[in-house]
């Protein structure tokens, strides 16, 4: 699997199966070079538009299972939003 499939799945939290998003990037370690997070646009500012000052990050250990369409993760959303 490429990053660019991981791009076009959309991301849903199993614990309130709330829809997340797109992944937009990837975290990674350079030491060994396997993917540590997956890196999701947070909500917009205003009604979900002018932008985003926030971004999920998902540590790869929260991933459940990787679909055809969708990815599934486990989550708590308040500790995995950060700010940029």
């Amino acid at each position: 699997m490429r990053i660019i499939d991981l791009k076009q799945k959309e991301v849903i939290n199993t614990c309130n199966c709330k829809t997340l998003g797109c992944p937009v990037d990837v975290e990674f370690d350079p030491c060994n070079g396997q993917i540590t997070a997956l890196i999701i646009p947070g909500p917009g500012k205003f009604c979900c538009f002018l932008g985003r000052d926030s971004e999920f990050c998902i540590p790869w250990e929260c991933i459940c299972q990787i679909g055809e369409d969708i990815i599934l993760v486990e989550i708590d959303e308040k500790k995995c939003l950060k700010k940029l």
